[in-house]
């Protein structure tokens, strides 16, 4: 029989990811998409000292300024899933601010820009 100091704990993937999670889910895609920008709310005076360790890593990447989701996850190294469910629980306590994504700016009116290519080029030769 072996002696129990001998035993070797193994960290796995699915408890881990459970634990660091709470046992919560993903949520929904609308509320926090890969592209969701994230920054870290101004302090709230010891409110973070109930927090895990993931959930202040967290925290101390987004006080750097806006980040997009999928950008917090790559900085983690922890699955995106992962990264999605702290974080809307980090946004849930008030510790984070969300933002939808910087739309997509629309094509220039091709006829305008010529029209002014040619204004500048009858004014300036």
């Amino acid at each position: 029989m072996t002696n129990p100091e001998e035993f070797e704990l193994e960290a796995t993937g699915l408890v881990r990811a459970y634990v660091i999670t709470k046992g919560r889910g993903l949520p929904d895609e609308q509320q926090l998409s890969l592209i969701t920008l994230v920054t870290a709310a101004p302090e709230q005076g010891q409110q973070f000292l109930r927090l895990s360790p993931e959930e202040r890593r967290l925290l101390d990447i987004c006080s750097a300024g806006y980040l997009a989701v999928a950008e917090i996850a790559g900085h983690t190294g922890l699955p995106l899933g992962v990264v999605r469910i702290v974080l809307a629980g980090l946004v849930e306590a008030g510790h984070l601010i969300t933002r939808p994504p910087v739309p997509r700016a629309r094509d220039a009116d091709r006829e305008l820009l010529e029209e002014v290519l040619h204004g500048l080029q009858a004014k300036f030769g």
